[in-house]
């Protein structure tokens, strides 16, 4: 049923803020703007088409058996050519010598275009100074840290020297491949909207003044601003908290790199505490339905930004209906993408873990003297893609009163009578008692057991062998949660959260026991996943040696052609 305070509301004049003129004046440049010529003067980093190709091909297989969101292939990829310019292949071990952070940053920016990452002929050479600035920071940091490592290791371990170094090199090179990729997608938009969702949300949200956490709400706000609205992911956030805390950190001096560095555990320290914070699910609730609001009113203003503005007076209707077409567009939109991301999720599992089934349980089958069951081996190879298939074709999308509601948000951060008159008030997060969290804990282990159990006696009951049912098992837990995965971006357009009854009460009692077996299965074996190991390791690197091999030929016979005429 139709809110019949929308078309009311909308019959009066509004008046547009000050901050959504700014907003609204923005988009208009940008969308105006004209597209900037090329200056033949100026050179371009250009690779050759067909080399392109086989790198870009690559790059598909890649990403295939190790399954990231598409939003994060570029920063990964980035992440993993640091990885291997700087680890793998020897440039930043603790002998190794000075490397230049202009060929670094030469060769990471004509990767990411073979790869398709970034245009062909499109980015100045110019920008190779700038990513290797990036980079030259990095490199002076982890510098100061070898002299550190070196200096402290007679009082520990090598091994843990060792373990501590890996992990600090590892997660400096995802905080440099974050501030890199930042620095590759600049959007002026964004920008704006980041600046306007912290004044908004830092006047909508209130921790009580008694809160021990009071003074962590406006990193808070950033942290959760750059989660919801730009979905960084962890090694992003790192960066963002790490930029943070080292506000100097764009025009660092060796001074303050030493500070950085002599200070390492400590920052790192604050930067998880604000990324993993007690208020975190608090402040994502709010932070997520106003990441819903601006997202859909940049899509609204970017179609027309002067019509759209001019309708506030000439057609005060206009505007939500606009809303209503952007939300139903995304929805539609996210649809498709549920089901591209469902693709990509079986060809992952399929490639890395059903044929892992069939080389396992075959040979088990045989050392143990049994015959092999055909039909769980079937079950076990397809139960993974059939799940996954269920999971996506009965996923409940928003009611169409979410679509209302937006509408609602929307007018309420545009137009001064709709703004919000009393802020969020956060609580203060509860404290269970040890005797609580040993009866919930408890109840927890029955459930988990009962659930498992339940599953292995009607698999005993069709015949599985113990190995056939231990695969079902990890089959079952491994799929549960990329299910649950592939639907998070679902959540975008929800505002209203759908209502429960004692079915799905019962249902998620049982289930989230193997939904987060199915997480801790996927961090620990996303560590040992043979295949990316053996293209990371064994076979990326001389691909990308013949890459360049051929790139030159085709270079040199080029100019040989070139001489003829």
């Amino acid at each position: 049923m139709t809110n019949p305070m929308i078309s009311k509301r909308t019959d009066t004049s509004l008046t547009v803020n000050e901050e959504m003129k700014r907003l609204f004046q923005l988009v208009y440049r940008e969308k105006n703007k004209q597209e900037e010529k090329e200056d033949d003067e100026a050179p371009r980093l250009r690779v050759s088409e067909m080399v392109s190709k086989m790198a870009f091909y690559y790059e598909k297989i890649r990403n295939s058996v190790d399954y990231k969101e598409e939003y994060l292939l570029r920063k990964n990829a980035i992440q993993r050519i640091l990885r291997r310019q700087i680890i793998i292949e020897g440039s930043i071990a603790l002998t190794s010598k000075e490397v230049s952070s202009h060929d670094v940053a030469r060769h990471l920016l004509v990767e990411l275009i073979r790869a398709g990452y970034l245009s062909n002929n499109k980015i100045r050479e110019s920008k190779i100074n700038e990513v290797g600035a990036i980079i030259e920071k990095y490199l002076k940091l982890r510098k100061r840290l070898v002299e550190l490592v070196t200096k402290d290791s007679s009082s520990i371990t090598s091994k843990e020297v060792s373990r501590e170094w890996g992990d600090l090199i590892k997660w400096l090179i995802s905080v440099a491949a974050s501030e890199i990729e930042e620095d590759l997608c600049q959007n002026e938009i964004e920008r704006a909207v980041i600046k306007q969702m912290h004044g908004l949300l830092d006047r909508n949200i209130d921790i009580p003044s008694d809160s021990p956490y009071r003074q962590d709400k406006e990193p808070q706000i950033n942290v959760g601003i750059y989660r919801n609205f730009l979905k960084y992911d962890r090694d992003m956030l790192s960066y963002i908290m790490f930029r943070e805390l080292i506000p100097q950190w764009e025009q660092v001096s060796d001074q303050d790199i030493q500070k950085i560095a002599e200070n390492i555990t400590d920052l790192r320290r604050k930067i998880n505490y604000q990324i993993d914070h007690p208020m975190t699910g608090q402040f994502n609730r709010i932070i997520g339905r106003y990441t819903i609001f601006f997202s859909i009113l940049i899509e609204v203003i970017k179609e027309d930004p002067r019509g759209v503005y001019e309708s506030f007076q000439k057609d005060p209707k206009a505007f939500p209906r606009l809303i209503k077409k952007v939300y139903n567009d995304r929805y539609a939109n996210y649809k498709r993408k549920l089901w591209r991301a469902a693709v990509r999720s079986i060809i992952y599992i399929f490639i890395t873990k059903s044929v892992f089934a069939v080389l396992l349980e075959v040979p088990a089958a045989k050392w143990l003297g049994e015959d092999v069951n055909n039909v769980s081996l079937a079950i076990n190879v397809t139960f993974p893609a059939l799940l996954l298939f269920l999971m996506v074709l009965f996923t409940k999308f928003p009611s169409q009163d979410n679509s209302l509601r937006v509408v609602e948000g929307v007018e309420e951060i545009v137009f001064n009578e709709r703004e919000r008159k009393e802020p969020f008030e956060l609580r203060q997060p509860s404290q269970r008692s040890r005797t609580m969290h040993a009866i919930f804990g408890s109840i927890y282990t029955i459930t988990f057991f009962l659930t498992f159990g339940s599953i292995v006696w009607i698999l005993n009951q069709i015949q599985f062998s113990w190995i056939s049912i231990i695969i079902f098992l990890f089959f079952l837990a491994f799929a549960s949660f990329f299910s649950i995965r592939i639907r998070k971006n679902i959540k975008d357009l929800v505002i209203i959260p759908p209502k429960e009854n004692i079915f799905s009460f019962i249902a998620d009692f049982f289930y989230v026991p193997i939904v987060a077996t199915g997480k801790w299965l996927s961090v620990k074996f996303a560590r040992i996943n043979v295949f990316v190991f053996l293209l990371d390791f064994i076979i990326e690197a001389p691909f990308k040696i013949f890459v360049e091999i051929a790139e030159e030929w085709t270079k040199y016979v080029k100019e040989r052609k070139d001489e003829l005429v």
